[in-house]
Order: structure tokens, then sequence, then C-alpha cells
């Protein structure tokens, strides 16, 4: 118990469930049934703890440096070779369950988990350190309508929607911590364009993925009142955020902003409806 409790932390629960939820969510919204919709949300649990425990495995000597005593991977309360199992283990759960359903979930859930663990491998660290995020998260709407009998992608609105929210969600994520990455190494996008730019691109990306869900599912018909309450909740607030940036507000407030802005873009895309048209 004291071992998994370890790898629970050290899976960046935050994410994991909102990723896991936001799953169910639009499984629920386009009608997958019970059985698959288990499935689905188990498949994308796995995913998102083998993401996470691979990150903090490939993190543990940097979180060391950086006196990273949140991290149990840096203060010793689980191996790294422990780590690497459950990472990979999890991994292939998601894989093989995403297959029952359909191989075209699989082939998309591949997508999105490769988007992931090459962030945590290699890319974060680049100028492309955004692209994962952009295709991974442009791939997810995708998944619980590919978890259908019969199997359906994402409108191309949905895509724009997801990879928009990917794209904020890293921007926003490193806020943070940027002088601890900048400190040993860690160079993404974000981190070159600076704390202003990146609030900047965060709040942008969320604006231009509300509209694009507005737009896109009202499929030629006047957007419903919640469409325009929660559109009007994204740009406020990602207008918020990105001011408070200007404003040299603590950095912490930006990112709970920014991600205010985001969980309210990833509620307007579930009650969106029409996601496959």
């Amino acid at each position: 118990m004291r071992i998994a409790a370890a790898l629970w932390r050290s899976s960046h629960p935050g994410p994991t469930v909102v990723v896991t939820v936001l799953s169910l969510a639009l499984g629920l919204s386009v009608g997958v049934d019970a059985a698959r919709l288990t499935v689905l949300v188990l498949s994308v649990l796995l995913g998102q703890l083998s993401i996470g425990i691979s990150n903090d495995a490939i993190d543990a000597p940097r979180d060391r440096l950086t006196g990273r005593t949140d991290k149990p991977l840096a203060r010793g309360d689980v191996s790294v070779a422990t780590a690497w199992i459950a990472a990979w283990s999890t991994l292939a759960g998601a894989l093989v369950l995403s297959a029952l359903l359909s191989w075209q979930l699989a082939l998309a859930h591949a997508v999105f988990l490769g988007s992931g663990w090459a962030y945590n491998a290699w890319l974060k660290s680049t100028v492309f350190s955004a692209l994962c995020f952009v295709v991974g998260f442009g791939v997810f709407p995708s998944l619980a309508p590919l978890a259908l009998p019969d199997p359906l992608v994402a409108a191309p609105w949905a895509w724009v929607a997801g990879a928009t929210l990917g794209l904020a969600v890293h921007f926003s994520n490193v806020l943070p911590d940027l002088d601890d990455d900048e400190r040993t190494g860690v160079r993404g996008l974000p981190h070159r364009l600076g704390r202003r730019a990146s609030a900047g691109v965060a709040a942008g990306a969320l604006i231009v993925g509300a509209s694009a869900v507005l737009i896109g599912s009202a499929a030629g018909s006047p957007p419903s009142t919640v469409s325009w309450l929660l559109f009007t909740g994204v740009v406020g607030v990602a207008a918020w955020g990105l001011v408070a940036a200007l404003t040299q507000h603590p950095r912490r407030l930006v990112f709970r902003l920014v991600m205010t802005a985001a969980l309210l873009l990833a509620l307007q895309l579930v009650l969106a409806g029409n996601l496959t048209s």
C-alpha cells in the first residue's frame, strides 16, 4: 500500500483525474454504453498513470537537485526501477484495453500516449515541446466516439478545440516552475518565450478553442444560451489571466486563472453535442 500510494502521488493525480473524467464525460455525451464506457475510462486512466509516472521517473535526478520534497521518487519513497515497471505496465494495459473496443481507438490512443511519452523523454526541453500537446489533445476528443460499436472520428472543430486546450495546458503548466526548469536545463518553447508571452499564447489558444466549439457545434443553427455562457466564461477568465500576467501578478494566480478557463473550455466541449458532425 505504501508503494501504491507513492506511485499514485507520482502520477500527477490532478491532471490524471481531470483527463480521465473528461473521457467519461465525452463518452456519455456521444452515447457509449456502460460496458464499453467502463473499458474506455479504465484505458484512459491507465494511460494517464503511465504518462505521469514515467515523467517523474525521468525527472527524478532533476527533482532531487532542485529539492522537490513533494516528489515521492525524489524523496526515495519508491524506487525509480519500480516506477518504470509501473509506467510500462500501465501503458501496456491502456493499449490492450483500447484494442478490445476497436483497432481505431487503439491507434488514436497510441498517438495520444506516444505524444505524452515523447514529451517526457525528450521534447520537453526543445522548441518542439508544444507539438506533443497539440497532437495528443487534438486526437483526444476522438477517443470517445472511437469507442462506439461503429467507431467515428470527432469533427474538425473538436480537433481544434482539443489541440488548443492542450496548447493552453502546456503553456500555463510551466508558469509556476520556470525558474527551477531553467536551472536544470529544461528549455521548452514556453521557457524560450517567457512568462508573459506564454500566458498570452495560453489565453489566445483558449479563446480560439472556445470559438471553434461555439461555431462548429452549432452546425448552421444559432448557438444555444449555454454555449454562449461558456464561451463568455472562457474568454473572460482567459483575458483575466493574461492581464494578471502582464501586470506582474503572482505566477500561481495566472496559472489558476488559465487552468480555470481551460476547464470551462473542456466543459463547453462536453456540452456542445454534435461531437462527430
